[in-house]
């Protein structure tokens, strides 16, 4: 299946996409599920039945919203394509490099990334999001999959300067409107295996990154079980699991998105992750 957050006629619902429709399963199930992650807590059960009466329309008319607007914790894993991790000059890790996002920070397909008045550094970095269906503590690495409820499309954007203010990240990942998650996730039946899943990021219709989830550092089943170990991964929690080499910030000379820029992360099998780039007003 592929689920998604979207707002009809200023209602925010969610629901289930099947071709170029979207299906307001959100609206039968209400009473059970008020928002997709309570429904991806209780493992989508019912929603099959439910698309069977629920309302549909276009996916062109509908207003998307992040997948999920309000999980426990985004968790973000830096630095864990070997390409990036050279192009930054980081030393080899023995364990991921965590951030973390807020939810309030996200955005949804087609919504602006938003450059802040502060900053022209506004950076790109597409990747995986994968979203945890099953909650758990010190998860080992052989059930770590059994946790997935889905992936989606992620683009971490980051205000450069800001996070190069210290070591840590923080302040850099977590502007309004900087993280766009969408248009929607999929579940991993429908998904299939990730290693050779190619992700490319482009700015302007340029390929600006471009990897398979084969080049990972830190695999998703490593990045799950890691992330157990210090916090309770909870249903609805989000872990963006990296991005490849290319950022604008190591090219030269540094490649910043601007206004009127449009930038795009693709998954193949995934979809297409779309958004302009708008000045704060």
């Amino acid at each position: 299946m592929r689920l998604s957050t979207v707002s009809l006629a200023g209602r925010p619902t969610w629901g289930v996409v099947e071709g170029d429709l979207f299906l307001d399963t959100g609206a039968v199930l209400a009473s059970r599920y008020p928002d997709l992650k309570a429904a991806v807590a209780a493992g989508f059960d019912g929603v099959a039945e439910a698309c069977k009466t629920a309302a549909s329309t276009p996916i062109a008319e509908v207003e998307w919203l992040p997948v999920l607007p309000n999980p426990d914790k985004i968790l973000c894993i830096g630095l864990n394509y070997e390409m990036h991790r050279k192009e930054t000059g980081r030393a080899e890790v023995e364990h991921p490099t965590i951030f973390a996002r807020y939810a309030n920070t996200q955005t949804g397909h087609l919504k602006p990334i938003i450059r802040p008045n502060v900053s022209t550094e506004l950076d790109y970095e597409g990747e995986l999001a994968v979203i945890i269906g099953k909650p758990g503590r010190h998860i080992s690495r052989e059930d770590a999959m059994s946790h997935v409820a889905g992936y989606a499309c992620y683009n971490d954007g980051s205000i450069r300067d800001f996070q190069r203010h210290t070591h840590q990240f923080t302040p850099g990942k977590n502007f309004m409107d900087t993280g766009a998650f969408g248009p929607w996730m999929m579940t991993p039946d429908e998904l299939g295996p990730l290693d050779d899943l190619r992700l490319q990021t482009r700015l302007n219709g340029v390929v600006v990154q471009d990897a398979t989830f084969s080049q990972m550092i830190f695999d998703i089943a490593r990045q799950i079980e890691y992330c157990s170990t210090f916090t309770r991964l909870e249903a609805g929690d989000v872990i963006v699991s990296g991005t490849p080499g290319g950022v604008g910030a190591k090219r030269t000379p540094p490649l910043w998105m601007k206004p009127g820029d449009i930038v795009e992360v693709e998954i193949d099998k995934l979809g297409i992750l779309r958004n302009p780039i708008a000045q704060e007003g």
